[in-house]
């Protein structure tokens, strides 16, 4: 069995964190690159992610979140929101990091450029909306699998009210709205469903083959 196989079966939906366990600065910067180099529809990553530790702020949260224990109790609290209204601005700033990263000239993938702004472009704001906030849980994978692997816990969370975490977050502001969270850290000792067995589909009734 491979180890990727082994983290997953490991990993839960944590339930119920231990407060006095922190993640390592030199792990959450791990969990941040994974993040990072999670994969992304023409590597726009057209999203923002916010890694939330103050505990003023987390409070101010829980309440919108379904007064989730984990939302207070976890190492991190971490964000991930669409970037809403998405269109030609993006687009040229990816392309200008492109260029000054693969030292090539913007002539060079104007064609690519232009491409991705008749597809994109072309849409309505509010598919556009949806198509940003689908890149999410892409960047969301990479963190839970990554995490797995570290033997940190993570529990996707989206049980709370995305309006008014935009509010007090002042995401609204920002072109920004919030997807998905996830909660970051170490299970506690006492939470009980670290024990239940995984429960899911079979090989049979999952897949069809062609």
């Amino acid at each position: 069995m491979s180890n990727f196989i082994k983290d997953a079966n490991w990993r839960y939906a944590t339930k119920k964190f231990d407060p006095s366990k922190k993640v390592s600065k030199e792990d959450l910067a791990t969990l941040k690159e994974a993040i990072r180099l999670s994969a992304s529809s023409y590597g726009l990553q057209p999203y923002k992610v916010l890694i939330i530790e103050n505990p003023e702020i987390r409070a101010k949260l829980q309440p919108v979140a379904w007064g989730q224990s984990q939302i207070v109790d976890a190492s991190q609290l971490i964000v991930f929101a669409n970037i809403t209204n998405f269109g030609e601005k993006e687009i040229n700033a990816y392309i200008k990091n492109l260029t000054e990263v693969r030292g090539i000239s913007i002539e060079s993938v104007q064609g690519y450029a232009d491409f991705m702004k008749s597809k994109i472009t072309a849409l309505s704001e509010d598919n556009r909306n949806i198509w940003t906030a689908k890149q999410t849980y892409i960047a969301l994978s990479n963190l839970l699998n990554v995490a797995a692997e570290l033997k940190i816990d993570v529990t996707p969370i989206e049980g709370f009210e995305p309006e008014k975490f935009n509010e007090i977050l002042g995401l609204d502001k920002l072109g920004l709205n919030a997807v998905v969270i996830a909660t970051v850290g170490y299970r506690d000792d006492e939470d009980a469903t670290q024990n239940y067995v995984k429960v899911r589909k079979s090989t049979e009734e999952l897949f069809i083959n062609l």
